[in-house]
């Protein structure tokens, strides 16, 4: 039963049904919560607020700088790929969702978001904070849908180093800390602390040039031909409460061609 379920998604209905006729009993026991959030804010010192938004103003001008930059940057990209006859971007839509809480398995990296297949979620959307990728999402239901975080230690994700272009995949850290692992790079390849690693989009799923990590730790052994680099995510992977669902990038793209067929010369002149 197991391996069909995995196989063909037999039970796939019968969740979407459960799912459907729990959410009344989970909006009701997420009520509580809630109303003690709201109460925690309501209260909350004016003075605080205060430097918050003081705070946010600050921001809003170091990034007016930048925002000015990356516009005249993005119209330069754009007359030098018409220059080149390339081809445009692909344009990702998106929405905004809200953790309701994390998922029950206390051995996986996963919350659940409060938007499923009739708000227009989909299975590998990739899911990301202000920051950077957060995850994806892995399972759909009517309401709600489920989101892998990228700490997640079955989660694995195609990323690319901003300062020398060397592209490399990144893994949830199997030891449980809120940290990536970049596999599979030598030990004598061009990688320093602070280097920042962003989404390659060869995967289909992740869109390219979206912040993912930051190296804080290389470790480099002398009978290992691979170096052990772990990673800081940007994204808030703890503690988020609003993200920015994106459609995957593999609905956008043109199909693949169909593989060509081969043929070959059999000894009696014939061909297969």
């Amino acid at each position: 039963m197991m391996f069909c379920d995995v196989r063909w998604q037999l039970t796939q209905p019968l969740r979407s049904m459960f799912s459907l006729a729990l959410a009344p009993i989970q909006w009701m026991a997420q009520q509580p919560g809630q109303l003690s959030a709201r109460v925690e804010v309501f209260f909350q010192d004016k003075g605080e607020a205060q430097e918050e938004a003081i705070w946010a103003k600050k921001q809003l001008l170091a990034q007016s700088l930048h925002a000015s930059q990356v516009d005249q940057l993005l119209l330069e990209n754009k007359q030098l790929r018409a220059l080149l006859d390339l081809k445009e971007r692909v344009q990702t839509q998106g929405q905004v969702a809200q953790v309701i809480y994390d998922a029950a398995d206390p051995f996986t990296r996963k919350v659940i978001l409060d938007k499923g297949s009739i708000g227009g979620i989909k299975v590998s959307s990739p899911v990301m904070d202000e920051a950077g990728i957060v995850g994806q999402v892995t399972r759909v239901y009517p309401l709600i849908s489920e989101a892998t975080l990228i700490i997640d230690k079955n989660h694995s994700i195609p990323v690319l180093n901003n300062r020398t272009g060397a592209r490399g995949v990144a893994f949830g850290e199997s030891a449980g800390a809120p940290l990536l692992e970049l596999r599979y790079m030598a030990a004598n390849a061009d990688i320093q602390e602070n280097d920042i690693l962003s989404t390659s989009g060869v995967d289909g799923v992740y869109p390219a040039g979206v912040p993912v990590a930051k190296v804080i730790k290389i470790e480099k052994s002398a009978d290992s031909m691979f170096a052990r680099i772990l990673c800081e995510p940007l994204g808030r992977a703890q503690g988020v409460r609003h993200l920015m669902v994106l459609d995957p990038v593999g609905l956008e793209l043109p199909p693949r061609p169909e593989p060509e067929v081969v043929k070959t010369t059999s000894k009696n002149g014939g061909r297969s």
